[in-house]
């Protein structure tokens, strides 16, 4: 598959769980990717040795997204260094969750920082290398849709946000043929949310299908805007839940 010939990609966050799976598939669909990882130094080379194996081209950005000037910096190192940013995937993301009463302003700050601010920065950063048929692809959460049980107050409001941020870039980019959409995950089989962890039997209730999905099925809808697929799908929030909002 080489529907991404020629073209780069940014992915951040892309170590481990979904950002990983995205990596691998843009970099499958002959895309050259960088990717950045805040601290799992071991399973960013790992990804990257992987592609490397397969034939591809990889970079590797250590920056913490919490960071402005870091999240920048991965930005302008992935066009300096690959020669342009064709797709840039927002994934890294953090949670915070726990009873309202005891949720800290701190807590909130960097929530936003990290899940929020972070994905406007890069958006802002990567729109100003971006041509004609540019995409901007962010990971959100199905809980922007649906919040099934106490204690997500701060994730979902974050997560909500993305699609209302999405939707302005739609409008700011469109006239330079650069899309933006948001891709919701729900139930997925990751390190921060695993399927045999506690409270999954009750979770896996949730969703219409009645399981886990698994982060190669968030990879397939991001590649599928990436490519010739994406084109005409830009302000969109698209939620790949098993049914979770249902």
């Amino acid at each position: 598959m080489n529907e991404l010939a020629g073209k780069v990609a940014l992915v951040t966050g892309g170590s481990r769980g979904i950002g990983a799976a995205i990596v691998r598939r843009l970099a499958r669909d002959g895309a050259a990717v960088a990717f950045t990882y805040a601290a799992a130094a071991d399973k960013a080379q790992a990804v990257a040795k992987q592609i490397d194996a397969d034939g591809g081209r990889v970079l590797v950005i250590q920056a913490d997204n919490a960071d402005p000037g870091a999240v920048i910096a991965a930005v302008e190192q992935t066009v300096r260094q690959l020669g342009r940013i064709d797709i840039l995937v927002n994934n890294a993301g953090i949670i915070e969750n726990g009873p309202l009463e005891e949720m800290t302003v701190e807590q909130a700050d960097r929530l936003w920082a990290v899940d929020v601010r972070a994905v406007f920065v890069a958006s802002q950063a990567a729109a100003r290398h971006m041509s004609e048929g540019g995409r901007i692809i962010t990971v959100g959460s199905a809980l922007a849709e649906r919040v099934p049980v106490p204690g997500l107050t701060l994730y979902s409001m974050a997560k909500s946000a993305l699609t209302g941020l999405t939707r302005g870039l739609a409008r700011d980019l469109g006239a330079r043929g650069i899309t933006a959409t948001v891709v919701h995950g729900g139930l997925i089989d990751t390190d921060m949310n695993r399927a045999d962890g506690p409270g999954a039997g009750f979770l896996r209730t949730i969703p219409a299908l009645g399981r886990y999905g698994i982060a190669d099925d968030i990879a397939a809808t991001v590649a599928h805007l990436a490519g010739d697929g994406g084109r005409y799908v830009t302000g969109a929030a698209i939620t790949v839940d098993g049914g979770f909002a249902a």
